[in-house]
């Protein structure tokens, strides 16, 4: 949940000019002090899926290319999180959203850094605890002398157990498409493995059941109109779902159905094989292949 402090300055971020482009967000945010930085990602962290547009959506894709971008200031920006942030699950996406991309691709740059800060903060060597490559990489042996990774397992158990797990097999096609909007709208700080369960049931449908996978598509068409989350719909289970095993269905339902067929402005298909292509562009009204 978002605090009313947090809310104030998401509110803010989403009206700021300075966010219009990459260049201007970039130039803007560089020059924000260290702690609030830390308040801006740790606010990020709350906000639900749907709500990732304009600048909230600029501010975030800062932060995700931040450690391939300025490793040593994504570095500061962990340690400060660490530092200031008292909730949990919050800070627990620190690993992914900046330690691991910062290990890596600059992973021999800071590790020594790493090794000197660990000594001293009992937080950053659980953090590191979540740290997963290789066994036998180098950086991995030197993370593994430091890390306290049965504290971060056991936390990171207890964050992905949800209280009332989803059975996707035995849920209607309506309660799946409630379920799928419910999961997908969370913020990435409260997925759990019901998150990962209706990711699994798309992969199951789309290898087993591809018409099953179009019923969940228009079900959720039905109930669902945020344009954020209708993207993720069409550049996932429709883009996935295409193919020349059922694109006469994708047919026959764009043409009985306005929404879906807008939906189909959403889906790349640039890979496809040339008779699939060709149809594709018959029904977006141009070639869509970039």
């Amino acid at each position: 949940m978002v605090s009313p402090q947090d809310a104030k300055l998401l509110d803010a971020l989403a009206g700021k000019p300075e966010l219009n482009t990459p260049d201007e967000t970039e130039a803007f945010l560089d020059s924000v002090p260290l702690a609030e930085l830390a308040s801006m990602w740790c606010a990020l962290q709350c906000v639900s899926r749907r709500d990732q547009a304009g600048g909230i959506l600029a501010t975030k894709t800062y932060f995700d290319h931040l450690p391939h971008r300025r490793p040593q200031a994504a570095f500061d920006l962990i340690l400060e999180v660490l530092k200031t942030e008292s909730d949990k699950p919050t800070v627990m996406q620190l690993s992914d959203k900046l330690l691991h991309p910062l290990l890596y691709m600059h992973g021999d740059e800071v590790i020594d850094r790493i090794e000197h800060e660990a000594r001293y903060s009992e937080r950053l060597r659980w953090l590191l605890g979540g740290v997963h490559f290789a066994p036998d990489q180098p950086l991995m042996l030197r993370i593994a002398k430091i890390a306290h990774a049965a504290a971060w397992r056991a936390d990171h158990a207890a964050q992905r157990t949800p209280r009332e797990p989803l059975d996707c097999k035995r849920l209607t096609v309506p309660d799946l498409a409630r379920a799928w909007v419910e999961e997908y709208s969370k913020a990435d700080r409260d997925w759990d493995d019901n998150f990962f369960a209706i990711m699994d049931c798309e992969r199951d449908l789309r290898e087993d059941d591809p018409d099953g996978l179009i019923d969940l598509i228009l079900e959720i068409l039905k109930i669902e109109t945020n344009p954020v989350l209708l993207s993720v719909l069409a550049a996932g289970p429709l883009e996935e779902v295409i193919s020349l095993a059922t694109i006469d269905r994708i047919e026959r339902e764009a043409r009985a159905n306005r929404r879906f067929h807008q939906l189909l402005g959403g889906v790349w298909y640039y890979r496809a094989p040339e008779e699939l292509k060709l149809r594709m562009d018959a029904l977006v009204g141009g070639p869509r292949r970039r």
